[in-house]
């Protein structure tokens, strides 16, 4: 990248024109301090641009009612390349704006040594948006509905069972079932692409990503809750003493009081993951029995369990609208990518194992994610319709 490349960048971010992945490349440039170490601009131009940056970094760093706090360093790492991941107290901001951060402290090492283009081949295409409130509810009768389009308000009332959208679009259930009445079972069904919340008529409310789905009943009569679970869900379980809330699972039962914990039950993972935020649950599994705590995860993997301490914050990353990679294999981030936007993915085998980590928004259409990960210079894109091969 030459002079005029170099200020056009900065003169972008700071009129505001600046695409995500430019911001990422000047934000990542100032923060890490390592401008000094290259020759790319004149020395009165270096100290000009660099204090309109701080300057402008300070403000967006310091927005009304905003709590920083310190993300730890992490790494991108790819057979013998590592690249260490800035620490920040901006981080959070950044991604919550919508500004990538896969952000590299390199300085300018990235814009000096290789045009930013360089092995970029992501086609001019329709633009692949991301994932939002999407869902199909299927009520017991069959009939179904289609939450995109369903106007807010009352849905569906039967049986003393009141199914309402709220202006959030999220869908609660009000119910006033006696037990001598039949007990129906509603599914929840999320397609690539889409996410959704339910708050069921106990006052649990279960958030559930993408191709994913939840069967229950309209109302939990008798000595225990049992919900179905496919694919990934968090949930906030009400407490209930006297009737135990249980998550069935293909391969496992997990069973709570009350408590906050995630399950990535998805079929094309090698494994099936609990995580406990607050509270104590059951696994039950292979015939095994295992209490969590918080902070533990249980890995199901084949014939074997095991239980680990893990940063909860990364696994429900999905519930705030964002990816957080820490040493994340390049074929499970592709699955991630391939049920939010709703595309198919393709890698060579050599790559699948290829780490990362990082923090995106899952709010930045498809293309600028990509263009974050090219950064790198580990792997390239090609995008064709909505299949995307990954290269290197």
């Amino acid at each position: 990248m030459n002079t005029e490349q170099a200020k056009s960048y900065l003169k972008k971010y700071n009129d505001g024109t600046a695409s995500d992945a430019e911001r990422v490349i000047v934000e990542s440039w100032q923060l890490s301090h390592a401008l000094d170490d290259y020759d790319i601009l004149d020395e009165e131009l270096k100290q000009t641009d660099l204090a309109e940056v701080r300057a402008n970094l300070v403000r967006l760093s310091q927005p009304a009612g905003f709590s920083r706090r310190p993300w730890p360093k992490m790494t991108i790492t790819g057979k013998s390349k590592t690249i260490k991941l800035l620490r920040s107290n901006l981080i959070r901001k950044i991604a919550v704006a919508a500004i990538a951060l896969l952000s590299i402290s390199i300085g300018y090492y990235f814009i000096q040594k290789k045009e930013l283009n360089q092995g970029n081949t992501i086609a001019k295409y329709e633009q692949i948006l991301p994932g939002g409130n999407k869902a199909v509810l299927t009520l017991a009768d069959g009939t179904t509905i289609n939450l995109n389009n369903a106007r807010k308000g009352r849905l569906k009332h039967s049986s003393g069972v009141n199914i309402v959208k709220t202006d959030e679009g999220k869908i609660v259930y009000n119910t006033n079932v006696t037990p001598a009445q039949e007990v129906t079972w509603n599914t929840l069904s999320i397609p690539a692409g889409g996410y959704y919340n339910v708050t069921l008529s106990d006052g649990t409310i279960v958030w559930l990503n993408a191709k994913s789905s939840l069967k229950y009943p309209t109302e939990f009569i008798g000595d225990s809750r049992v919900v179905e679970l496919s694919g990934e869900g968090y949930f906030e379980v009400t407490h209930r003493k006297h009737q135990p809330f249980k998550v069935i699972t293909e391969h496992q039962t997990i069973e709570v009081l009350g408590t906050h914990f995630n399950i990535n039950a998805y079929k094309d993972e090698q494994s099936t993951t609990t995580t406990l935020l607050q509270g104590s649950i059951r696994v039950n599994a292979l015939g095994i029995q295992k209490i969590l705590i918080p902070n533990q995860q249980a890995k199901l993997n084949g014939g074997n369990m095991t239980i680990t301490q893990c940063n909860t914050e990364n696994v429900i990353d999905w519930v705030n609208n964002d990816f957080i990679f820490d040493n994340e294999s390049l074929g499970s981030i592709m699955r991630k990518i391939s049920r939010w936007y709703n595309v198919e993915v393709y890698y060579p085998k050599q790559l699948v194992d290829l780490q990362f980590s990082g923090f995106i928004s899952r709010k930045m259409n498809i293309e600028e994610v990509l263009k974050i990960m090219e950064l790198t210079q580990l792997v390239t894109f090609k995008i064709e319709g909505r299949r995307i091969t990954v290269m290197q």
